[in-house]
């Protein structure tokens, strides 16, 4: 099995790799001068409104045209550092000359998508100049703009790294694959037209898969199935497409997500994080599997703060494997808690999963944030029996209870801190505030607290983290965007409808309905990752449930958790492959360790779905 390195090795990030770096810094520019505004704009109209009473009418408008230029501009971004995230299993597993080829096979369907959309972009922008934003007066041209500058500027940098990374051989064989699929499809237009559910099988299924399997990022494998599909199977305009996409990005609700990606990287560049552990390691550090709780307790109170499962091991991981080596943990047993202990803790608020969730199923993001904590209590609970029980033989020589006085002054430097997580939790739970307007206030506190009494952040290890947010951001959104598209194309070709007749006369009632649904995000959190299976399947399998009478917060929690399991199985999981290089672990080491740990996980998904109180017994 390839490592995790080896699986992305075009990953971005140095410049050697990127194609546009010289021509990228006024687009990064922007965009951390965008995202410091939508921030701002957010504080100011929470405060504004708290304290003063008087809301801002025009902040909304203006945070929104921000947020869709910080979107684009930020996918541009992930493009030229190849931060999109993609399936890359199978090129891991090809020849090195096969593995160029299909790699620039790759990156020429992703331009090819974003050059057929283009236009209907464009189109899409000057249909929206004959609308006026109410509050500024502005034509909402002003705002759609940023769809077909950011396409266009997306298509540029693909077409250039498959030209600087490939050779003319590979480039000419690989546009003539794609001519042939497009003038086949343009001949079997008027069939596919006829053939139904033939047809969303050859599109948005086949292509999609095949696409997944070739390195596409999974945003443009949902493009390329959606456009195929309208553009040869219907006579559906890809204007409709694109308005599918800008309304997957235009959520108020996710303005949080942005805000929180950016808390994340306060709390990895000022200590906070590391302060939590140290405290944690004092008052548990001295036990039988001590370590290990000290491990799952700092992901779960850490998730609080960064809502970021890479955020959370990259905090947790340095600060503990050291001593945890020490006391003869084996690294395999190590990787396999905190990969399971990061998809246990991706329920604890603020976790983006859940507000993008919410958004897009329409489910009150105040209870998803109270069940996902006493949720992710259950699993907690479950992963500490497992870890007690394999710590039998773990060498306790030399350790020693600390003192009070060391207690005491972890819990001083940790304060401020442990703060932050409680005040995001009890602030939207309690209806105190919203996602987003809480976000901005952690983001304030924490850059506060940091700068104070963590050692700081200087200025352009600021201006990295916003533009680190804004390419998160950017990808996340995208993903949103075609995932959106591919579940109304899915919907308008009356899948919904016969999936909920399928479903309802599943045996069993209710309960073959949540097993089924556990074996789907199970295997779409291994394939997909929890943002784009969330967005694709929700549309439709959500009306299915509540016909059956389940808890829309309920259902909720069974299938995160059961992405979240499914993102950390082997060998596809990417987050697997995400913990091993944050442990410096090889996979093929660790493969072995982390199964009774996700049956442990498992045991505890299916305790929380036969049992509905533990999802809302608190609400």
């Amino acid at each position: 099995m390839a490592s995790a390195d080896d699986l992305l090795p075009l990953a971005a990030g140095t410049d050697a790799r990127r194609v546009g770096s010289r021509f990228m810094r006024p687009v990064e520019a922007l965009a951390a001068v965008l995202l410091v505004v939508v921030v701002g704009l957010l504080l100011a109209g929470a405060l504004s409104r708290y304290l003063l009473a008087l809301p801002i009418i025009w902040g909304d408008e203006v945070a929104s045209i921000c947020f869709i230029w910080l979107a684009m501009l930020g996918s541009v971004i992930a493009i030229d550092r190849n931060e999109h995230l993609r399936l890359t299993l199978f090129l891991g597993l090809l020849p090195r000359d096969a593995w160029r080829f299909v790699d620039t096979l790759a990156l020429l369907l992703v331009a090819a998508l974003l050059l057929a959309l283009a236009y209907p972009a464009y189109d899409y922008a000057s249909e929206e100049s004959f609308i006026t934003l109410p509050a500024l007066g502005i034509p909402g041209s002003v705002r759609a703009a940023a769809l077909p500058v950011g396409i266009c500027a997306m298509a540029a940098l693909a077409v250039a790294s498959a030209v600087r990374r490939s050779t003319v051989r590979d480039l000419a064989v690989a546009l003539g694959v794609i001519a042939l699929v497009v003038a086949a499809l343009w001949i079997a237009s008027p069939a596919l037209m006829k053939a139904g559910n033939a047809a969303i099988v050859i599109c948005l299924v086949g292509f999609v898969v095949v696409a997944l399997a070739a390195g596409v990022p999974i945003a443009f494998c949902f493009g390329i199935g959606t456009a195929s599909y309208l553009a040869f199977a219907t006579r559906v305009p890809l204007i409709v497409m694109i308005g599918r996409m800008d309304e997957g990005m235009s959520s108020l609700i996710l303005l949080s997500v942005p805000v929180f990606v950016l808390l994340g990287c306060i709390l990895d560049h000022t200590g906070m994080g590391k302060a939590i552990v140290d405290f944690l390691a004092s008052l548990l550090g001295h036990v039988k599997a001590g370590m290990s709780y000290v491990l799952l307790g700092s992901l779960f109170v850490v998730s609080g703060i960064s809502g970021s499962k890479v955020s959370d091991m990259a905090t947790v991981a340095p600060a503990l494997f050291p001593e945890m080596k020490r006391r003869g943990h084996k690294p395999r047993e190590m990787i396999a808690l905190l990969a399971t202990g990061a998809a246990m803790a991706d329920t604890v608020p603020p976790s983006i999963v859940l507000i993008v969730l919410g958004s897009v199923a329409g489910v009150s993001i105040a209870a998803l944030f109270t069940s996902g904590f006493v949720v992710a209590m259950v699993l907690l609970a479950v992963l500490a029996a497992l870890a007690r029980l394999k710590a039998r033989d773990e060498d306790m020589t030399g350790v020693t209870r600390p003192t009070a006085g060391v207690i005491w002054r972890t819990l001083l430097v940790a304060a401020p801190a442990l703060v932050l997580p409680f005040l995001i939790r009890s602030a939207v739970s309690g209806g105190v505030a919203t996602a987003t307007e809480v976000s901005t206030i952690a983001v304030v506190y924490a850059l506060f607290v940091g700068m104070v009494l963590y050692g700081g952040i200087s200025a352009r290890t600021f201006y990295r983290m916003l533009v680190e947010t804004a390419a998160l951001t950017g990808a996340i959104l995208v993903i949103l965007a075609c995932a959106v598209a591919m579940a109304w194309a899915i919907t308008q070709a009356g899948i919904a409808n016969e999936l909920a007749s399928l479903m309802a006369a599943l045996p069993g009632g209710w309960i073959g309905f949540m097993a089924v649904s556990i074996v789907v995000f199970l295997v779409l959190g291994c394939i997909l990752e929890g943002l784009p299976a969330i967005v694709l399947m929700a549309p439709l399998m959500y009306p299915i449930a509540r016909k059956l009478g389940i808890n829309d917060v309920h259902y909720s929690m069974v299938i995160v958790t059961a992405m979240n399991i499914g993102l950390m199985t082997p060998p596809i999981g990417i987050g697997f492959f995400l913990a091993c290089k944050i442990g410096n672990v090889s996979p093929d080491e660790a493969i072995g360790a982390i199964w009774p740990y996700l049956v442990a996980l498992f045991a505890g998904l299916v305790l929380v779905a036969a049992v509905p109180w533990i999802s809302i017994g608190m609400l």
